[in-house]
């Protein structure tokens, strides 16, 4: 069995982290969503009962989750998923896209959304830090066990 690799333990288990609080955030309600930086129309979706607010954040969730397998996978902390290295790969790649364009898409396009965050933009400095901490445990984890990663001969 190969050896455990730290930064994609680490990050895989962040990952796992963040799906939980957006399972959080569903069952906390308006106040969380609006805690969380989601945005007024959300949490107003949300206090009105609408099922949109919750079937985002739960897509968001079984994305991170699947995310967070994938590091615990590449890590060697359980068994080995499909299409490892690519995956690891992707997932690096959006973990940083997201924590470098971020607060630029904030600045530079016209959307409700944006120009809300745009006032504080605490949530917008606060989740690209965290993108980014997720993206260099991914990338250095996946550099670290890159050679462990080849694909599989067929029997």
């Amino acid at each position: 069995m190969q050896d455990r690799n730290l930064w994609l333990l680490v990050g895989g288990l962040l990952a796992l982290g963040a799906a939980l609080m957006h399972l959080a955030i569903i069952v906390g309600g308006a106040d969380w969503y609006r805690f969380f930086g989601a945005g007024e129309q959300m949490a107003q979706m949300a206090e009105s009962g609408s099922a949109y607010p919750a079937m985002v954040t739960g897509t968001i969730a079984l994305i991170l989750a699947s995310w967070g397998c994938y590091g615990l996978s590449g890590a060697g902390a359980m068994p080995r998923l499909p299409f490892l290295r690519a995956a690891l790969v992707v997932i690096t790649a959006v973990f940083l896209a997201r924590a470098l364009f971020g607060i630029p898409a904030v600045l530079y396009f016209d959307s409700p959304y944006f120009q809300e965050l745009g006032h504080t933009m605490t949530f917008m400095v606060v989740s690209s830090s965290i993108c980014l901490v997720y993206s260099l445990c991914y990338l250095v984890g996946t550099c670290k066990a890159w050679p462990s990663l080849k694909k599989r001969k067929a029997l």
